[in-house]
């Protein structure tokens, strides 16, 4: 496939970036009036003090329109930039959750369906990047992540509530042409603490290439190494005993752990779907700490750590963002936006530093067999409070550029002054 280019329009000139046009604007105008101003010279290096003013005051005139257009873009720019929208087809494709692929520079999404991973492109372009036969025909894929290093791409793989019960991870090669499967780990359960069959969910992965995979009726995660070895990672107590007061009636009344995110300080932060908690767990010995957020998020389901340290969760009726300022022991509510719940919401993904993207997949659709459905969405998630930062910094660079410009002005007009005295 070829290198999707990153997008770029108008809408997305930033403040720093018009400034930046209007300062370069000005200071070639200016640098080319100058070199016109020293060029009237006749033979005895006499200047032509009428032809210099003259000059003068066509770079006052068009440097003055160049700032006011800058000043225009700048205002209109913080204002008018539109969410990224990509509605991408794909017949009965019902995908749970999106992983981003930075080298290739397009999304991975799974399927509920069938045992596929797909690439979808900035342009909503679908092309199919897995398909293992091998796999039995009625398993899902939940969880996706690419691990960029290595050029691998991992798969939570289940049957969910169905039989036979089937649990596993795949890994896959990216290197290659023709994509292989590195290795398939079962993903079963010895332990004495889960009396029953466990659902496998979501998946991070560390620094190191190891997943962590979540399992949302068991309440654990798993560990599996870069060499495929799958083990128990944290069973915390903490993890069994929050109290689930949502409605039985709700379809995820069910579902414990879900979503989880690895976060470069060396930690896991998870959500529990039923009881809306947050946790954080050690990335080496899987100790777990509720997070403190002053309110429960209510079905959520996945979790995404922007470049920025901030964390997005989204559930099927809103969206998330948290911000926290004591390496996770608490974090708050920064702002939160609804959700189009019809279109059953499920997973979050970030790409190039803080944009985020909800996934419309669909999935419980999926689940419930329906077929003919073919069109899903990712969608850049927008929140008021950071636009209304970005008004604050345009407005600053507006007064930044204006005090430039009236500087400027007086210096022009200091000039001006002076070749009148010399022709008078």
């Amino acid at each position: 496939m070829g290198r999707i280019t990153k997008r770029r329009d108008l809408s997305q000139v930033n403040g720093l970036g018009s400034l930046h046009l209007f300062l370069e604007s000005v200071g070639c105008l200016a640098l080319d009036g100058f070199l016109r101003f020293f060029r009237q010279y006749d033979d005895n290096h006499a200047i032509d003090w009428n032809t210099a003013r003259r000059t003068a005051g066509r770079m006052s005139s068009a440097c003055t329109s160049i700032f006011l257009l800058s000043l225009l873009l700048l205002l209109v720019s913080a204002s008018a930039r539109n969410n990224h929208v990509i509605n991408f087809r794909s017949f009965d494709l019902f995908p749970e959750s999106a992983a981003w692929d930075p080298s290739a520079q397009h999304f991975v999404v799974g399927s509920v369906r069938r045992p596929s991973l797909h690439s979808v492109s900035d342009a909503g372009l679908v092309d199919a990047l897995i398909s293992d036969p091998d796999l039995p025909a009625n398993v899902s894929i939940l969880g996706v992540a690419v691990d960029s290093p290595r050029r691998r791409v991992l798969a939570v793989i289940t049957t969910g509530r169905r039989s036979p019960p089937f649990d596993a991870l795949a890994a896959y090669d990216l290197r290659s042409p023709r994509v292989h499967r590195i290795f398939l780990s079962p993903l079963a359960v010895n332990s004495t603490t889960v009396p029953h069959r466990p659902i496998v969910n979501g998946i991070a992965l560390d620094h190191a290439g190891n997943a962590f995979v979540t399992a949302s009726l068991g309440n654990f995660i798993w560990k599996v190494d870069v060499e495929g070895t799958a083990s128990v990672f944290s069973e915390s107590p903490i993890f069994q005993f929050q109290p689930n007061e949502v409605s039985p009636n709700e379809s995820y009344s069910w579902c414990g752990l879900n979503g989880i995110a690895y976060a470069s300080s060396g930690y896991l932060l998870v959500v529990q779907t039923n009881t809306g908690k947050i946790f954080k767990v050690d990335g080496v010995d899987g100790r777990a700490r509720l997070v403190g957020v002053g309110k429960s998020l209510w079905g959520a389901e996945g979790i995404a750590i922007r470049g920025d340290g901030s964390a997005v969760v989204v559930s099927q009726r809103e969206a998330w963002l948290l911000k926290s300022n004591d390496a996770w022991a608490e974090a708050a509510v920064y702002d939160q936006v609804g959700l189009d719940e019809e279109r059953f919401p499920t997973g979050v993904v970030v790409r190039e530093r803080n944009e985020a993207y909800v996934l419309y997949g669909r999935a419980n659709e999926g689940m419930m067999g329906r077929a003919g459905v073919e069109e899903f969405t990712l969608e850049e998630l927008e929140w008021e409070r950071e636009k209304q930062g970005e008004y604050v910094w345009a407005f600053v660079f507006v007064g930044f550029g204006l005090c430039y410009f009236t500087y400027w002005r007086f210096q022009m007009g200091q000039l001006v002054r002076n070749m009148n005295k010399k022709t008078a």
